[in-house]
């Protein structure tokens, strides 16, 4: 811009400066002279016409010192030695003074005409307006980095606060299982049944909140592969549990026997688990919860089917994300971070999962290599 500037006057040294009450700095320079100054050199101000036009606000422009009568004798023309010159205010947008883009050279030019002045003055403008863009893209980049700060620090404290959990919820599922054991009364073991269930869910949501803050923080999901032959076994365990957790809900499964994978059996139970709660929580309630796991063409399949309405495409596409719920008669199904877990765990395991929903049905499918 400074080059055009010069182009436009004629003058062959051209800057933007920075000017306070006992201040100035070039902020940018296009020096064709030699003139000597660099962006950051300082002059002093009480030498520069610039602080005039900071106390008038008004823009200095002279053609020719020597014709001048205000300017033949000023001292500032004699020590840098120009005869035609001009300096433009820059305000901010609030009308904060700036500084001035200037102009100067040995030689006279024509610079009082009309145009010439209309144009500097919308190049100081458009100086004004980079001005704010850069003040503004400051402030939000300041902002973004202080919320990126905060948001590491409420994930850390979360990550926290999840593994310390852990242990309380472990001794009241201890107990729930002791008292139990040694009360045979109906109405006492329908309430230790209901402790327990709330203690595996609240177990579930801080399983799921540990592993979403460890991804987030940039360790991800901790994953033991290896290889097992009790796959089916262990995923059997999940359906008992959530069979006892959900008496009033059918589940059928079919799960293939002798199922020897290289995986992580515990983040596979998981996996399962949750989309199981999922099925739970959004399926039709008077219709069972079908799982089928198998080997199907060298992949293991884990397949979770619920009956209820079709799931639309744009939320089929949101299903996945971290803290996103779909709408559900239930006000108290979970974080959100459910089905994120699952996909977590089915990339960790390198395999895929996906979503069908059609005919009143919705199956999510879990599929990896087994070699």
């Amino acid at each position: 811009m400074l080059e055009t500037v010069a182009g436009l006057t004629g003058l062959r040294f051209v800057c933007i400066a920075h000017v306070t009450a006992d201040s100035w700095t070039a902020c940018a320079v296009h020096d064709g002279l030699g003139f000597g100054l660099v962006p950051g050199a300082t002059l002093d101000v009480t030498t520069t016409l610039c602080e005039e036009v900071r106390e008038s606000r008004q823009a200095v422009v002279i053609d020719c010192v020597r014709d001048s009568e205000c300017y033949r004798d000023h001292h500032t023309p004699r020590i840098y030695g120009f005869q035609s010159y001009f300096s433009i205010p820059i305000f901010r947008p609030d009308g904060f003074y700036f500084g001035t883009l200037c102009g100067l050279d040995p030689e006279p030019a024509r610079l009082s005409e009309g145009p010439t002045i209309a144009a500097l003055t919308l190049f100081a403008e458009l100086v004004s307006r980079q001005l704010e863009t850069e003040r503004s893209l400051n402030v939000a980049r300041t902002a973004l980095l202080s919320e990126r700060d905060t948001a590491e620090l409420r994930e850390q404290f979360i990550a926290v606060l999840g593994h310390d959990l852990r242990t309380p919820l472990s001794a009241i599922l201890t107990g729930a299982e002791l008292l139990a054991r040694r009360h045979d009364d109906p109405m006492t073991r329908q309430l230790v049944e209901r402790m327990r269930s709330s203690a595996l869910r609240m177990s579930g949501l801080v399983d799921n909140v540990v592993d979403f803050t460890r991804g987030r923080m940039g360790s991800g999901l901790v994953l033991d592969l290896a290889r097992h032959a009790d796959v089916d076994r262990v995923l059997e365990q999940v359906i008992d549990e959530l069979r006892s957790v959900y008496p009033g809900r059918a589940i059928a499964s079919s799960i293939g026997r002798g199922l020897i994978l290289r995986c992580d059996p515990q983040r596979l139970a998981q996996l399962l688990s949750n989309l199981l709660k999922n099925a739970l929580v959004h399926g039709a309630e008077g219709c069972p919860i079908e799982v089928r796991v198998d080997i199907d063409d060298s992949r293991f399949v884990l397949e979770v089917r619920n009956e209820g309405p079709d799931l639309s495409p744009d939320v089929i596409a949101q299903l996945f994300k971290p803290y996103w719920r779909a709408r559900s008669r239930s006000r108290d199904d979970g974080l959100g971070l459910g089905l994120y877990i699952v996909d977590q765990i089915a990339q960790g395991h390198g395999g895929t999962i996906g979503v069908r929903s059609a005919a009143n049905g919705t199956t999510f499918t879990f599929s990896m290599p087994v070699a």
